[in-house]
């Protein structure tokens, strides 16, 4: 736990800096695009880099299907496909600022939840 505290120490000592930074973050995570597909892309969400739907696009050949039931689970393992791809890239987006992995941070402050 120790160990960690310098971490925050730096991490405090660069807030001002960081701070800065979160406005340009947040325009680059607005204007990014991530998608997810499940079915073998024949379901396919699109997402922003703050996790927000954009659209979804789903085959024809599986809507004529019929499966209601299948249709929406792939729509779900879809677009949690596209939101898990935007939150690793925010992350990533975050730790170039910070140069820390932030769910240690949190982890360590106990508001992290720990990785599922």
């Amino acid at each position: 736990m120790f160990g960690n505290l310098g971490q925050i120490a730096q991490l405090l000592k660069n807030a001002g800096q960081i701070r800065e930074h979160a406005k340009t973050i947040q325009d680059r995570l607005a204007a990014a695009r991530f998608v997810g597909e499940a079915g073998a892309g024949q379901v396919r969400a699109t997402v922003d880099g703050r996790g927000e739907l954009l659209s979804i696009r789903i085959d024809p050949a599986l809507i004529a299907g019929g499966d209601a039931e299948l249709i929406e689970d792939l729509v779900t393992a879809g677009v949690r496909e596209a939101v898990r791809i935007s939150r690793g890239a925010a992350q990533k987006e975050m730790e170039s600022v910070t140069g820390m992995n932030l769910q240690n941070v949190m982890d360590l402050l106990g508001g992290g939840g720990g990785k599922p």
